[in-house]
């Protein structure tokens, strides 16, 4: 909980930019959504077929999440960006002329869907993470806000325009808007010329990358909470988005124009939500709003599971909305939060792969339901399944992270080496020598624990910790690396919230600081002929102890 109001991201003309561009795209986006899921109803799709128009576009993000969040964190954000919104515009212009041309089959928009579904998943962490290089650490949780403010902006009027748009002109129309809207946002990317950030001594490659990205999280307990609820939260997330095209037709009676107005409630209950964040930020935890926005779901799902009429419909709708907002924005923001700025693209795509793997399958399983048992017991039983991740929260809370400063700290320089190093070469094998009191010493082992978990997180591997036999206060902390570049890359994540173990063992450590350290490069012993001229007449006599 924080104590003050964060300063306004709008303060920042670029944030500004970029957001409104984001609108306008996001708006096409909406339109382009409504016109593909009433297409679906419209070619005589089934309903689970209905209800992956709603996966196809999650699923991308679950299969591409971690490259696109390595990616983020190794490559010109911008850049990343730009390319994204290139390649959307081109998929949607393909999309419009097959609709123009009356060349969809039910497959075939879904493949569509699929592939825009990609260009998401590639854009999604770089932009995420751009926000906190834009915005300062106070800042990112209303900088979030608004943006999820901005997209259910659009929301509440794109998808009833994108209805009317598709009732008086057809689907290959709403497609059209689509492609028109990524214009704005192509501009400002091109138009914005940003600083160079500072790069670390050596660059990591994809492949370590992402091997980086998911060893942090995986060696972070805010961030792992905060996957496995959004896991769970996940999988009935979806169920009202991806059924509503049926809801409008089957359980109210309506049309194109009755589910564009239904998609708009929805949005109207996301800007409600995304315009309380910040208050309910100031006064709740982070654990206590997941509480409270999943029941508000939960009691969204069963009043349109049980209405049957448009008035009431909506209002259940807007209950869902504003739940669905601030349930993704308190987790988006705690993930945000938990992840120093060197890996926060490959932490949000985790998060994102969690989530939106998770709704995913949630759609289709929700569509099998709906096509075997019809849409309002799917809906009910989703429902129920959303409970478990209520509960969940008595045994999984929300991390507090606003009080981590988790900037690099920058200190640490490489050492000058007589034995010639280059990025691949290793094994690097690294022993750091500590003098600890007897009495010191459960102290001393609460703290190497928690530089165990630091250490193995940011890419240290074996790590050990030895007590000479021979002097009681000498201790080894043994830890090895594949490449020197590994051990570089490793030394420049340490983090200011890092340095409270540390500090502790140099309170304990009885010498001088830093202590001694050695770093040493393995070599393997190669295979030799024995040569009887060259053994000494002492090292040939088989008497001989050694």
């Amino acid at each position: 909980m924080t104590d003050a109001p964060a300063p306004s991201p709008f303060s920042i003309p670029l944030f500004k930019r970029i957001w409104v561009a984001n609108i306008a795209s996001q708006f096409g986006g909406l339109i382009q959504s409504v016109g593909a899921a009433w297409l679906m109803v419209q070619l005589g799709g089934s309903e689970t077929q209905i209800a992956l128009v709603q996966a196809s576009v999650t699923l991308p993000i679950m299969i591409l999440s971690l490259l696109s969040g390595a990616i983020a964190d190794n490559y010109p954000r911008r850049t990343v960006m730009l390319l994204s919104q290139v390649y959307m515009f081109i998929v949607s212009a393909v999309l419009c002329v097959f609709a123009f041309m009356n060349g969809l089959s039910p497959w075939l928009l879904l493949t569509f869907t699929f592939l825009l579904g990609c260009g998401t998943a590639l854009n999604a962490p770089s932009w995420q993470a751009t926000v906190g290089d834009i915005v300062p650490r106070q800042t990112i949780a209303a900088a979030v806000s608004m943006n999820s403010l901005g997209f259910n902006i659009a929301r509440t009027a794109g998808p009833a325009l994108g209805g009317a748009i598709v009732a008086a002109a057809g689907a290959a129309a709403a497609f059209a808007v689509n492609v028109l809207s990524y214009l704005g946002i192509i501009y400002v990317l091109l138009a914005w010329k940003p600083e160079k950030p500072l790069k670390p001594a050596l660059k990591e490659d994809l492949r370590t990358a992402i091997g980086a990205g998911v060893r942090y999280v995986s060696m972070s307990p805010p961030i792992r909470q905060v996957m496995a609820r959004a896991a769970l939260f996940g999988i009935a997330a979806s169920a009202v988005l991806s059924l509503l095209p049926l809801v409008a037709q089957e359980l109210v009676g309506g049309g194109a124009v009755t589910f564009g107005i239904l998609s708009g409630a929805f949005g109207i209950g996301a800007v409600i939500g995304a315009l309380s964040n910040a208050r309910l930020r100031r006064r709740f935890t982070a654990e206590s709003i997941l509480r409270m926005t999943i029941s508000m779901i939960i009691a969204g799902v069963v009043i349109v599971a049980f209405s049957r009429v448009l008035p009431l419909t909506v209002v259940g709708l807007v209950i869902c909305g504003s739940g669905w907002l601030l349930s993704m924005a308190t987790m988006n923001v705690t993930v945000q939060m938990a992840a120093p700025r060197w890996v926060v693209g490959r932490a949000l795509s985790l998060y994102q792969m969690a989530v939106f793997g998770a709704m995913a399958v949630g759609s289709w399983i929700t569509g099998q339901l709906a096509e075997n048992y019809g849409v309002m017991q799917a809906l009910l039983t989703m429902a129920a399944v959303q409970s478990v991740s209520l509960f969940a929260g008595l045994f999984l809370r929300l991390p507090q992270v606003e009080e981590m400063n988790l900037d690099l700290t920058g200190r640490w320089r490489q050492p000058d080496m007589e034995v010639p190093v280059e990025p691949r070469s290793g094994p690097v094998h690294v022993s750091v020598k500590y003098r600890i009191l007897e009495a010191d010493i459960p102290r001393f082992m609460a703290a190497m624990n928690e530089r165990r978990r630091i250490h193995l997180r940011d890419g240290a591997r074996a790590w050990s910790l030895v007590r000479d036999l021979g002097d009681a206060e000498i201790w080894l902390e043994q830890y090895s690396f594949a490449r020197w570049l590994d051990y570089v890359l490793h030394n420049e994540r340490r983090t200011h919230a890092d340095d409270v173990s540390i500090n502790i063992i140099r309170s304990l450590h009885q010498g001088s600081w830093p202590p001694e350290v050695h770093r040493m490069l393995e070599r393997q012993v190669t295979s030799v002929s024995y040569d009887p001229e060259l053994a000494s007449p002492t090292s040939s006599d088989p008497t001989r102890p050694h």
